[in-house]
């Protein structure tokens, strides 16, 4: 298929020889086991060691609160290739409880089975690979999504919408921490056209009744996810839709996940407001960043990152784009090139994600997002 171009926390005094004695006779008894040493937030780092399947055991991520926690992976652009597979051991040793898929996976119609055979070796026939259709299989031209929902189904309960093309769930089920919301702006289907996004269309009511619902639900943190990026220093220019991203920025969304542009790209944490009215694509305003720290805090913004490293050829980023200033953290194929994964943890006072690269990769990015 043709793609367009364009294209970031007294003891009492007692006699000496008691004191002696008592330390004796503790030294004789077995002492309590001692937790490991836990690792600063946001440390990361390159690959360490490797495991006897070659799986590179990934550095220790950001520190959590106590409590409950919600740990995920993201990527997309995925294909069946040897970097495909780097990419889920890479997952399958972080050992999340699910993934989001974020579209484009066999490239080649008719061996939709033989990569989710591939998914499913990997992680597991009963794992919850979660998955939204990207450009390649929307239309059939290069694989089929109804095919890809066929093999790789739905495995959380509570879902709602049209798998695979649009839905939301909260997770977990009970007392969730996430609300998760997968939508497919900017894409061709079937029809040879675009399902619609546009302002106050349906899909557009039901994108913000689902952002909506989280709050009175108590759901601290809402992720997006969908194929097509709008802002990028990569190949790729708004396909997500300029209203859209900016509903999705009015709205608070905590991370928007993306693929398409094989690269991985973060933002700084962007907003709107007084000082940045609307996002205007190809074009910067430092009125837009809201936060430009690696640890930010909620309700400010929204993080927009494209993980497109799951498996495919890299492309190359262009640190000269328009939109450059809006990026904390890029990796391409001419800068720091990895396939990788985006590893995220949730808890209700925290979100915090990492890039993992696949066996073989050194690039890494970390941030963090301090609940209200």
């Amino acid at each position: 298929m043709t793609e367009p171009s364009k294209q970031r926390r007294k003891a009492g005094l007692i006699p000496a020889a008691a004191l002696t004695l008592a330390l004796l006779l503790a030294g004789c008894q077995p002492g309590p086991p001692q937790p490991p040493p836990s690792t600063p937030p946001g440390t990361s780092g390159p690959p360490e060691t490797s495991s006897p399947t070659g799986t590179s055991s990934p550095p220790p991520g950001p520190s959590e609160p106590a409590g409950r926690s919600v740990h995920f992976t993201a990527q997309g652009d995925i294909g069946v290739s040897t970097g495909a597979r780097k990419v889920l051991d890479t997952i399958a040793g972080l050992r999340p409880e699910l993934n989001l898929a974020l579209g484009d996976f066999s490239y080649k119609a008719g061996i939709e089975q033989e990569f989710c055979d591939m998914v499913t070796g990997k992680l597991g026939a009963d794992f919850p690979y979660q998955v939204v259709t990207g450009n390649h299989e929307s239309d059939g031209h290069d694989g089929d999504i109804a095919n890809i929902v066929k093999c790789l189904p739905n495995r959380l309960p509570g879902l709602q919408g049209d798998y695979g093309t649009q839905w939301y769930v909260d997770y977990p089920e009970q007392n969730p921490l996430v609300r998760i919301i997968m939508v497919s702006p900017g894409i061709d289907f079937h029809d040879g056209k675009p399902l619609d996004y546009s302002e106050n269309s349906e899909r557009w009511r039901w994108t913000e009744e689902a952002l909506d619902g989280a709050g009175p639900k108590g759901i601290p943190w809402t992720v997006v996810g969908m194929h097509t990026p709008c802002l990028g220093v990569g190949r790729y220019d708004c396909q997500a839709g300029r209203e859209f991203t900016n509903m999705l920025m009015d709205k608070k969304v905590d991370l928007v996940l993306t693929g398409h542009d094989h690269t991985y790209q973060r933002t700084h944490q962007l907003g709107v407001g007084i000082p940045c009215p609307n996002l205007v694509p190809n074009t910067f305003s430092t009125g837009c960043i809201a936060d430009p720290d690696a640890g930010m805090e909620q309700g400010a913004g929204t993080v927009f990152v494209t993980v497109g490293t799951g498996g495919v050829g890299l492309y190359e980023v262009n640190d000269d784009d328009p939109e450059a200033r809006y990026f904390a953290s890029w990796s391409g194929r001419n800068r720091d090139p990895a396939l990788g994964t985006l590893d995220v943890t949730a808890t209700a006072g925290r979100l915090s994600a990492r890039f993992v690269p696949a066996d073989g990769y050194t690039f890494t990015d970390a941030f963090t997002i301090e609940g209200k």
